[in-house]
């Protein structure tokens, strides 16, 4: 189920603000699952099973990708860009990328002013075969934007290609809504975390929960020259205590750590001393919510051939099944 749901997912067009075909797939994918579905006005998809506890649960995994906005279209035809999240110009260029409408384009600078190692977003151009802005105009319109062309490949248990962050949390939390719970439970399927973590909050007031989980992607530390870290793909999910919006609450950790423990399931500890999850926004709404976050770790994130392993999702579909199974 999850391998399936992955593959589908990932083939679903979304950068945010633009995340409805990923919310149609996770419709169709969730709808046999729970009793309720919705949309708010973020844009958030909201899937609700009842329980009977009296106790609210929430998972969250957000459901949009990184892009390039389309900005300018030039006499020749070649369409200047701004970035939509953490695009790194250096990764994108000499990628293929694809819009709404399936026009694909090919990324690359302006080689006569800098180097590869030294572009900025505004040196990007894609290139779309237009032989002139009236050709190019017909196809692409400014506000398109294109994400990175990259269909998912497996070899083994590694999966590689584009959107697996955070479609890979997406899976994850669809594969929960199939698990026993005595309590409400709430998967959120978030929108615009790439750009500010502006979805979850707004779904997290509404809901009012008495626990959040969030499920998204952690870099690893395991291949050569990448940063100081422990995580490592197939060591199994990581159980994050800092990032940069969020320091885990010691009941919420504990509590984690006790179901794990008690379900035999191994993990990762993650300390991340930069950037953020949608844990960050959940844990500061309203009052205040008891949040934490099922981190799965990913190399190469934010670019077109992000890799996980399965193993490691599989292992958070366990660990969610042993929390969603405790009181609250």
């Amino acid at each position: 189920m999850l391998e399936t749901n992955l593959k589908l997912l990932t083939a679903a067009y979304g950068p945010s603000g633009r995340e409805e075909r990923v919310r149609t797939m996770l419709t169709r994918l969730a709808e046999p699952l729970c009793k309720e579905l919705r949309t708010d006005a973020l844009g958030n998809l909201i899937a609700f099973r009842p329980g009977s506890s009296g106790k609210k649960l929430m998972l969250c995994a957000h459901m949009d990708q990184i892009g390039l906005m389309v900005t300018d279209i030039d006499e020749k035809g070649f369409l200047r860009v701004a970035r939509v999240g953490g695009v790194n110009p250096v990764l994108a260029i000499a990628r293929r990328v694809a819009f709404a409408n399936g026009l694909l384009g090919t990324v690359y600078f302006d080689a006569r002013k800098k180097k590869p190692g030294e572009a900025q977003v505004e040196d990007l151009f894609i290139d779309i075969g237009a032989q002139g802005r009236e050709e190019a105009a017909a196809q692409v319109s400014i506000g398109d934007v294109a994400v990175f062309y990259s269909p998912l490949t497996l070899q083994g248990s590694r999966a590689t290609g584009g959107a697996l962050d955070n479609r890979v949390g997406c899976a994850v939390a669809l594969s929960a809504l199939t698990l026993p719970c005595p309590h409400d439970l709430y998967v959120v399927f978030s929108a615009q975390e790439e750009v500010g973590t502006r979805g979850a909050g707004p779904a997290a007031y509404g809901i009012g929960p008495d626990l959040a989980i969030a499920l998204d992607v952690t870099p690893t530390g395991d291949c050569p020259k990448a940063p100081r870290s422990v995580i490592a793909l197939g060591k199994g999910p990581a159980l994050k205590l800092l990032d940069g919006s969020v320091v885990v609450s010691a009941p919420v950790r504990r509590r984690m750590e006790e179901a794990a423990a008690a379900a035999g399931i191994p993990y990762q500890r993650e300390v991340l001393t930069a950037g953020g999850t949608d844990t960050g926004v959940i844990s500061r709404t309203g009052g205040g919510i008891p949040a934490g976050c099922i981190s799965i770790p990913c190399r190469y994130i934010h670019s077109p051939v992000e890799t996980c392993d399965l193993k490691d999702a599989e292992g958070a579909v366990k660990w969610l099944g042993a929390i969603l199974e405790e009181e609250l």
